[in-house]
């Protein structure tokens, strides 16, 4: 039986245990001691079990928590690869990581929930060099990538939903893996080098290079960053170092059972010894000034791993596992190795990693290395040697829209969507378009997704528009997307459709002179080569005096009066204008071989242009059953599809001027209705250059068309397609430049456009469905920023079928009066 023997009461003289302990400690504690053993003693069998069933709850209830948390942290977390600029500046890793101190939680939500963490990453793999973060859940949307944005300016960032960092091998392929972690050999609180005369990474980014297929790489710096308790034990480690004592549990338990041995704290007076070392003296105050820069401005808990996989064969021999090996091994300590640049005052110390697939894909931190943020700016940053190699860089800044570009709706057509800032659509005011658009950009650029968007968007809205289209692409993207109930207000000219398209009589309609004008313009601009005056006067005497036939004349009736004397003669008979009798009788003068000196010129011409039964149909079947200034007033959609693979370049050429022509005698008839009542339209040419062959200069057209509401896009591939005349022309009165992918030549140009915020480099490397645009907003021109096309819609099964069948018959009620 226990019999505990009980301390004098305190209500007994002298029973107070705090008199007894100030009188004989000794004996207190003693008798405390052994009544503490009398207890664990008679307890122990409930005591124990129960302390060991305590420590379980709480390992699990820990382990649980942690797990909780890693999973809070994966949900919804995202990638975001970096792109890096041509030229970046070293001071960003600094200016990316002070910006991050911000995700640092409140202390009722660390103790909660946990503090958050990043992961920069370097992947290593056959395609090059790649820069990532990866991002937890739990930070908000677009917080890290604007942050990359600012701190390297040009640096573009995409994000994608997290993947592993490392690729799982595919069925049939087992994978080799090495793997290690990099810690501090020190004390915490000593510092790593964070000053270099080049990049330190250069050594571990160019030491994967020549990965062959299968084989990968990464590099993880985790960090979080750390206040309050954490960062006061890295202060309490730095005053320890300043004094001498020791920073771990081991020594300071050695300090307190041998204190005689513990150094002296030393003097603060200026005076040195005698007996003190001059270089001992000098690495002491070098090492505390280290250590006190380090407590100085935000702290982060890192982690740096490094990870190396070879895929195989499952069927592999023992000899090619164990080679796979070796390489994979080899590769792990040369990225090893890339660290001990940073040694200085502290240095990186190999550890093995336990389960590295797992660790490594989850992404764990735990516990690790306190680094300043200068320091870890060093070891995770952009690398900023332009001479790194297979390193991904971005090609053309990321520039925001101005505040004044808005945003599509009912009246603004849609661009994209911009690339930097908060990303939102940006578009057009159809007020603005009206000064015009001009669109460069090679094929396979975006050039024609833009195009299409923008004429969705007309279409939607039901104003008028007409697309001329050389390649026959676009023409036929628009046709898969239209709405069902367009095509009753669809014309549509089909060089590869085997039924009859509309016709459009270029002698047919509107005022004599002007037609004749457009017509014999349109001809001796495509044929400048082989066209002289002569070839001219027949051509325009030819015309006029069709002109004046009563009925329905067609190119087709020049030819038989200018080679048959019967039909000559009748027609002739009926004229009235002695300007033109005075012509015929000069040309009925002439021998039969002067007639056809006189006119082979033209003919050779009109017969390679009329032998084509499209072209003969579109232009020579009778009156036009197509009504242009209907089109364009009532909201019309005229598509001219005429494939230069289907007619040939001149051909294309010329009839694809011909409606050009039609469309601006329907634009200029626009004189008669006032202003304010002239509906928005829109003419739109792919190839511009091929189709601008009108009597009078593109900057007077442009500029006219602007007061009659008829905004024009002028699209091509570069600027040696275009004349010098008509290139200066676009230049000056297109006033909103789209401009994607360009050649060195062009950027030159283009580049005074853009400067000083877009550069000759900039326009030349942009991506695929990338541009950079200068609009006019509000009538004055803007800050140029960049944009990204959007996708078309997906293609309507049988749409375009539809289409070509309704607008078969609706072109039969847009005739033309005579």
């Amino acid at each position: 039986m226990l019999v505990l023997t009980p301390l004098p009461s305190a209500s007994e003289p002298g029973g107070s245990w705090v008199a007894d302990y100030l009188r004989d400690p000794a004996a207190v504690l003693g008798h405390a001691v052994h009544a503490a053993v009398q207890v664990a003693v008679a307890w122990w069998p409930v005591v124990v079990p129960l302390l060991v069933v305590v420590a379980a709850l709480l390992a699990w209830a820990r382990c649980w928590w942690l797990a909780r948390r890693r999973a809070e942290l994966a949900a919804d977390a995202r990638v975001v690869t970096v792109l890096a600029p041509p030229q970046v500046d070293p001071a960003g890793g600094a200016a990316l990581w002070s910006n991050l101190v911000g995700l640092l939680r409140p202390s009722w939500r660390r103790w909660l929930r946990g503090q958050p963490h990043v992961a920069w990453e370097y992947a290593f793999s056959e395609a090059g060099t790649a820069l990532r973060l990866w991002v937890p859940g739990v930070i908000p949307p677009g917080l890290v990538e604007r942050a990359v944005e600012a701190a390297w300016p040009g640096a573009r960032t995409s994000t994608e939903p997290a993947a592993p960092p490392l690729p799982e091998p595919e069925h049939g392929q087992q994978r080799v893996l090495v793997a290690g972690e990099l810690r501090l050999g020190r004390p915490e609180a000593l510092p790593i080098r964070t000053s270099f005369d080049v990049d330190p990474l250069r050594g571990m980014v160019g030491a994967p290079v020549g990965l062959m297929a299968g084989e990968y790489a990464c590099v993880q710096v985790l960090a979080r960053p750390v206040t309050g308790a954490r960062a006061a034990r890295a202060r309490r480690t730095a005053r320890n170092l300043q004094a001498g004592h020791s920073t771990r549990l081991v020594g300071r338990v050695v300090d307190l059972l041998t204190p005689h041995t513990t150094p002296r704290r030393r003097s603060t007076t200026r005076t040195r010894t005698p007996q003190q070392d001059p270089q001992t003296s000098l690495a002491l105050s070098a090492l505390n000034r280290a250590v006190v820069a380090k407590q100085q401005g935000g702290q982060y808990e890192t982690r740096v791993r490094y990870t190396v996989t070879s895929e195989l064969p499952a069927d592999a021999s023992e000899q090619q596992l164990r080679s796979a090996c070796e390489t994979a091994r080899g590769r792990a300590h040369a990225l090893a190795s890339g660290f001990a640049a940073f040694t200085d005052h502290n240095h990186y110390r190999r550890h093995r990693l336990l389960q590295p697939a797992r660790i490594v894909g989850e992404r764990r931190l735990g516990r690790g290395d306190l680094l300043s943020v200068a320091e870890l700016a060093a070891v995770a940053h952009l690398p900023h040697d332009e001479n790194l190699p297979g390193l991904h860089r971005a090609g053309a800044k990321a520039l925001a829209p101005p505040p004044g570009i808005p945003v599509p709706g009912p009246t603004v057509k849609p661009l994209g969507d911009s690339d930097s800032g908060q990303d939102r659509p940006v578009g057009l005011r159809v007020t603005d378009a009206r000064h015009h658009v001009h669109v460069l950009g090679a094929t396979g650029s975006g050039k024609s997704t833009l195009l299409a968007n923008m004429l969705l968007a007309d279409v939607e809205a039901e104003r008028g528009l007409v697309l001329i289209d050389p390649k026959g692409d676009l023409a036929t993207d628009l046709l898969m997307r239209l709405p069902r109930d367009a095509g009753q207000r669809v014309v549509l000219f089909d060089a590869d459709n085997p039924a009859p398209p509309p016709c459009l009589n270029p002698l047919d309609g509107g005022d004599t002179d002007l037609a004749v004008d457009n017509l014999v313009s349109v001809f001796r601009r495509v044929y400048s080569a082989f066209w002289g005056p002569r070839t001219d006067d027949v051509m325009r005497a030819a015309c006029l005096t069709l002109r004046a036939q009563a009925g329905v004349t067609t190119l087709a009736d020049l030819p038989k009066l200018l080679a048959e004397p019967a039909f000559r003669a009748r027609v002739v008979a009926r004229l009235h204008d002695p300007v033109l009798r005075g012509f015929w009788s000069w040309y009925d003068e002439l021998t039969e071989a002067g007639r056809s000196q006189v006119i082979a010129p033209l003919m050779n011409k009109l017969r390679a242009f009329l032998l084509r039964p499209f072209v003969r149909d579109a232009l020579t079947a009778g009156p036009s059953t197509v009504n242009m200034s209907r089109v364009l007033d009532e909201g019309g959609i005229c598509l001219v599809r005429i494939p230069k693979g289907s007619l040939g370049e001149e051909t294309t050429k010329l009839l694809g001027s011909l409606v050009v022509a039609r469309t601006w005698q329907a634009t200029t008839a626009r004189a008669h209705t006032p202003q304010p009542e002239r509906p928005d339209a829109s003419l739109v040419i792919d190839e511009a250059h091929n189709f601008l062959n009108l009597p009078y200069p593109i900057e007077d057209m442009l500029a006219e068309a602007r007061g009659f509401r008829l905004s024009m896009t002028l699209a091509h591939q570069h600027l040696g397609q275009l004349p010098r005349d008509l290139r200066e022309g676009i230049s000056t009165n297109a006033r909103s430049k789209i401009y994607f992918a360009a050649g060195p030549d062009d950027a030159r140009d283009l580049a005074r456009h853009t400067h000083p915020h877009l550069s000759e480099h900039d326009l030349t490397h942009l991506g695929a469905y990338h541009a950079a645009a200068r609009l006019v907003s509000h009538g004055e021109h803007a800050r140029p920023f960049t944009l990204t096309t959007r996708p078309l819609p997906d293609p309507i099964p049988g749409r375009a079928r539809h289409i070509r069948t309704t607008s078969q018959h609706a072109t039969v009620d847009t005739q033309s009066p005579r």
